[in-house]
């Protein structure tokens, strides 16, 4: 039994969040240098199964596209032709940064800890997969 992966991609950093077996609950599970993502993922599917990927697409609260969202595009596009088996689901990302900044907040973490760009982009990746599990339930 598979899981689902989320991935909240940026130019520099990859945050990365992974469900459990049964498919219901996001956990972040990685920050990965973007130059080293598909490395991490040939690794990674060698020794899980992924049923699907969810990927975060920015946009402006207009819903227009940002700057990023482009890059995005051309990652969803790299990850369709480099693992054709695996769907691609989007989902809208909006706020998904400043909603991971508030929950690490409220979490109780140090200063440092909410200083961490890598913790943050693992908890907008699996922000980003829990809304696409409430989205499919």
């Amino acid at each position: 039994m598979g899981r689902i992966m989320g991935i909240d991609y940026g130019s520099k950093r990859t945050g990365l969040a992974i469900t459990d077996p049964m498919k219901m609950i996001a956990q972040p599970l990685e920050m990965v240098y973007t130059v080293d993502l598909k490395q991490y993922l040939d690794s990674y599917l060698t020794d899980e199964i992924v049923d699907c990927f969810v990927v975060g697409m920015p946009t402006q609260l207009s819903g227009e596209d940002t700057d990023a969202t482009q890059p995005v595009k051309q990652f969803i596009n790299a990850l369709k032709t480099t693992y054709p088996s695996i769907p691609v689901e989007i989902i809208d990302e909006r706020l998904s940064s400043r909603e991971a900044q508030h929950s690490i907040l409220l979490s109780g973490a140090k200063k440092t800890q909410r200083a961490d760009k890598g913790l943050v982009d693992k908890v907008s990746a699996a922000l980003i997969l829990q809304t696409y599990l409430q989205k499919i339930s």
